[in-house]
């Protein structure tokens, strides 16, 4: 053995990876989004605070959201008087169904069939 003290290995630090978009992104605000989605505003920042509905802040802290943020809202309100969920228990049921469509997408790819038809 030798006398020598171990030298802690420091971990690499992770690269941030950057990305640069050609076109820029639009975004909605949070009027246009309750507008289109026929929800109240409130009821919308309650759903981002829940995590239900993916949302950014600019920089003078309102809420931006992806053109794909209606859908989601319309979502979340089918379960929600669909299937009599809570909003905790929605969220739950938004992973499983994310979960399930990257699922069948893989078998997809794979070329792997199910004798089970799609559910949906």
């Amino acid at each position: 053995m030798s006398d020598r003290p171990v030298e802690a290995r420091q971990a690499a630090p992770a690269r941030a990876r950057v990305q640069y978009a050609i076109v820029p992104i639009p975004r909605l605000s949070l009027q246009t989004v309750a507008r289109r989605a026929g929800v109240h505003p409130d009821l919308i920042r309650r759903f981002v605070a829940l995590g239900l509905v993916e949302a950014e802040r600019d920089a003078s802290g309102r809420l931006l959201f992806e053109p794909t943020a209606p859908a989601a809202l319309a979502r979340v309100q089918r379960l929600r008087t669909g299937l009599c969920l809570n909003y905790a228990s929605i969220g739950l049921v938004l992973d499983l169904l994310d979960r399930i469509s990257l699922l069948e997408a893989a078998l997809r790819r794979a070329g792997t069939r199910s004798d089970i038809p799609p559910w949906t």
